[in-house]
């Protein structure tokens, strides 16, 4: 213990140093401006790295041997290396976030699959989920689960972590993100051939599931505020920054749904066309999405062709263009409503060779589309399961967006 509290307290005065620095504060006021639709240029953020390759760097080998420290030197030393590598525009702040010991956050899902992977080190596999909610019956069994939180282990987390970084930095828990996306959970439950076949034979039995699964969801949200467990001062929102100046702020400790953030999609429907993907998601997932004070909306199912239909939802203030979607037409009709976040291809830096005329083209024709139609745009490199052990492309493709975004 007394080494491990050693080592952290050494991690943590040098995330107290870079946290004070004044371009924290500048960072923090771009991603506002931007958030708030008064861009000053364009943001980029690096997420869902594949650690299981860059732990190999002898920059993140763990020293602590107490498994609960051993985890927050894993995020310090994660945070350190992002900074020193591909910062970009990430904030660092002057606290530690540790999390709640929560129990039964799955949104009443259970999920049976079979998986394959081709490197058993990393955590992205490939998916075969079963049938498990082919029949009314089934679907009526689905019951949302109690959340609960270790309060006990979660005393003991804070008081140890409070000792350790005792003068150096503030520890406070993370709260808890919701992910609204519910056909994101239907899909774990129902393969998608199943579901688009049903969309087609059985489409009132479709809309009873998804409301069966916005009804889950609430459930989930109510407990999360009941139990006091969103956070209003996240960070980020699905992988792009969270400042803003257009949430309402809390009344005293009372975090409800309208102080935070949510993110919502309809991946499975990148083959659905828009009637259908209002009908079957906008219009029965509304009552959720509108719970909260802003959404972003959308993953990797392209969506320049749904714009409109986003419209309907008051509460969207950022909207994805993923690297299947056109962004010259997105920009086009989000205009300035909309924060584009714009999804840079992770194909370009995830061989052995890094293809530089790929990512600059990439990249310049998001921030040109962006400009010709004043949108706040947001370029932000995710999804990225390998990099072929080549870790200095994750440095590269970074060098290469803040160039171009901080071009004249």
């Amino acid at each position: 213990m007394n080494n491990d509290a050693k080592i952290l307290k050494e991690l943590g005065e040098k995330i107290a140093e870079i946290a004070h620095l004044p371009v924290q504060n500048e960072k923090r006021e771009l991603w506002r401006k931007n958030n708030d639709l008064d861009p000053v240029r364009p943001m980029v953020y690096i997420d869902q790295l594949p650690w299981h390759e860059l732990g190999k760097s002898d920059e993140l080998k763990n020293q602590c041997e107490d498994e609960f420290l051993r985890s927050i030197e894993t995020e310090l030393l994660r945070t350190l290396y992002r900074w020193k590598h591909f910062p970009c525009d990430m904030v660092v702040e002057n606290r530690l976030d540790i999390p709640h010991e929560i129990q039964n956050l799955n949104y009443g899902i259970h999920i049976l699959e079979d998986v394959r992977q081709t490197d058993a080190s990393n955590d992205i596999v490939s998916h075969k989920y079963a049938d498990q909610i082919d029949t009314p019956e089934k679907l009526e069994a689905l019951q949302a689960d109690k959340i609960w939180v270790d309060r006990k282990l979660d005393e003991e987390h804070f008081e140890r972590c409070s000792e350790i970084f005792d003068g150096i930095l503030p520890v406070r828990f993370a709260g808890v993100q919701i992910h609204a996306g519910v056909w994101d959970r239907i899909a774990q439950m129902k393969p998608a051939e199943a579901i688009l076949w049903d969309i087609i034979d059985r489409p009132d039995f479709v809309k009873d599931i998804v409301k069966k699964f916005v009804d889950l969801t609430i459930a989930t949200l109510d407990q999360c505020e009941e139990q006091g467990l969103l956070d209003p001062l996240a960070q980020y929102v699905h992988c792009t920054g969270a400042y803003t100046d257009d949430l309402p702020k809390p009344q005293g400790a009372n975090v409800t749904a309208k102080n935070v953030w949510a993110f919502g999609m309809a991946q499975i429907f990148s083959t659905v066309s828009p009637d259908m993907h209002d009908e079957f998601e906008i219009e029965l997932v509304r009552p959720l999405y509108e719970r909260f004070g802003l959404l972003y909306y959308g993953c990797c199912e392209p969506l320049e062709d749904k714009i409109d239909i986003i419209r309907k939802l008051d509460n969207v203030r950022k909207i994805s263009v993923s690297p299947w979607a056109d962004a010259e037409k997105s920009a086009e009709r989000m205009g300035k409503d909309y924060v584009m976040s714009f999804k840079s291809n992770p194909s370009y830096i995830a061989t052995g060779e890094f293809d530089d005329a790929c990512v600059k083209k990439n990249i310049r024709d998001a921030v040109r589309a962006a400009k010709g139609n004043n949108t706040p745009v947001e370029i932000i490199l995710k999804d990225v399961s390998t990099v072929s052990y080549h870790l200095s492309h994750i440095d590269r493709w970074e060098k290469t967006a803040m160039e171009i975004v901080t071009e004249g």
